[in-house]
């Protein structure tokens, strides 16, 4: 299961790109290089989590609102598509917690797929300019 960042403060589109435009991506990172994945990919299971801090959470903050599994792909991507719109308004962002690695800042969203037989917990790194604030 994914776990929950300690502040679980909730993040609209325009503060999620904010996050994500402070990184330094200049030059790998030796921290978090493991995790360049411009569209989901399961997270490595040899991947030092603790080079992340948990910063929010693209949940809404109102328990009554169940997020939708309706997906966003306007110009015909699919979910593992790496220019996929990170729409937090949408399935899974709408699931994700967000982290930031502690070295560089870069920001990492995460989710935990569920599956008949099994969980796969899931990771993308944010593209600022991938952020879409639709119905959000």
């Amino acid at each position: 299961m994914t776990p929950t960042p300690a502040s679980g403060t909730p993040l609209d589109a325009e503060a999620l790109r904010a996050l994500a435009a402070r990184a330094d991506t200049r030059q790998p990172c030796p921290a978090c290089d493991s995790l360049r994945c411009p569209g989901w990919e399961s997270l490595p299971s040899t991947f030092d989590t603790g080079v992340l801090e948990g910063v929010g959470t693209l949940r809404t903050a109102d328990p009554d609102i169940e997020p939708t599994l309706d997906e966003w792909h306007p110009a015909g991507t699919h979910g593992w598509s790496p220019d996929a719109p990170i729409a937090p308004a949408f399935h899974p962002y709408n699931r994700c917690t967000v982290w930031r690695c502690r070295h560089c800042a870069r920001l990492y969203l995460r989710y935990t797929e569920y599956g008949g037989y099994y969980q796969d917990e899931r990771v993308r790194q944010v593209d600022p300019a991938r952020v879409d604030a639709t119905a959000a």
